[in-house]
């Protein structure tokens, strides 16, 4: 598993997945969620703004999964 570092009480998933290089764009990263390739804690993840907080795991099929770490 890897670990993601993200700073603020909690980051949004469309900007999780651009900030970690999964997609380019809002769009590609919609475009993943739709697609059902995004879990969320084993969850299949189907709102593109969903809140990640600390500890929380996703998965992205294809590139394995993250542990979100938050650093304030």
């Amino acid at each position: 598993m890897k670990e993601s570092i993200v700073k603020g009480p909690f980051i949004k998933l469309n900007q999780w997945l651009k900030k970690e290089g999964l997609a380019y764009t809002g769009g590609e990263a919609g475009t993943m969620v739709e697609q059902g390739l995004v879990t969320l804690n084993g969850q299949k993840v189907t709102e593109i703004r969903k809140k990640l907080h600390d500890g929380d795991e996703v998965t992205v099929e294809g590139s394995g999964t993250y542990r979100i770490l938050v650093k304030e």
